[in-house]
């Protein structure tokens, strides 16, 4: 981590939530970081100054993580400023929530566009680009083991993420990448909150031991130890929701 030429983390989702938390705890590891963003070019423009006036490498990159050809501009443009890549953690997503017999079928394929092919498209080029040593880190979802009303298509959706890191993993035998995926509980970020009543947020928040809500800062660090020491975890999903499941 403290070499002259230092690792290099691409974070998909890294303007906002668990992804900004995420890309500034890999920068303080010493990480060079690029923060991806899918619109807001202003959000990630903050995160990326938030780490250079602390001492750290870091630059904004945009895209669509359904367009490969979007994603692949970002990753070039990583691969010319740092010289490689060497860490992608995959945020991004989309969450749309409703009973399956009501669910509307366009909002299925928004979602499924992201979180699957999003997922398909960021790890194809991963698993072309990313450095031996490196490391591939997805991310899932606890409420695949809840199942919780409302809950099916972005279940569904985060089910897949689990089958293309566990397959990825073994595709990518003899190069030293590991690939996992993060399963968090709820998490207090826009994503969850968004559209949810402080008595539904209450009652989450006491579905597990703790008797409190992920703060992004707890998912961060499972990030970082997938991107750094975990080396002999692979092929995984690891629970980080406080003991809900």
């Amino acid at each position: 981590m403290s070499s002259i030429t230092p690792r290099v983390a691409i974070i998909t989702g890294g303007s906002g939530g668990i992804g900004r938390v995420a890309a500034e705890r890999l920068a303080r590891d010493g990480m060079a970081v690029a923060v991806h963003y899918a619109s807001n070019k202003a959000k990630a423009d903050e995160v990326v100054a938030g780490i250079t006036a602390a001492g750290g490498q870091a630059l904004a990159v945009g895209g669509d993580v359904a367009d490969e050809q979007a994603m692949a501009a970002a990753f070039d443009a990583v691969e010319r400023t740092f010289g490689g890549v060497d860490v992608v953690v995959h945020t991004a997503g989309l969450m749309i929530l409703a009973p399956l017999a009501d669910f509307d079928l366009a909002d299925l394929d928004r979602m499924h566009r992201t979180n699957i092919r999003g997922t398909f498209v960021v790890d194809q080029l991963a698993a072309r680009r990313v450095r031996s040593g490196g490391a591939i880190i997805n991310f899932s979802t606890s409420v695949e083991k809840l199942a919780l009303p409302t809950y099916s298509a972005y279940s569904a959706s985060k089910g897949a993420v689990d089958s293309i890191s566990l397959v990825l993993a073994k595709e990518l035998h003899g190069r030293d990448i590991t690939v996992n995926s993060v399963a968090p509980g709820p998490t207090a970020t826009p994503l969850f909150l968004d559209g949810k009543s402080q008595e539904t947020v209450d009652w989450m928040a006491h579905m597990n031991p703790m008797e409190r809500l992920g703060q992004p800062g707890d998912i961060a660090e499972v990030v970082a130890f997938l991107a750094g020491p975990g080396r002999w975890v692979n092929g995984q999903t690891l629970y980080a929701n406080g003991g809900m499941v």
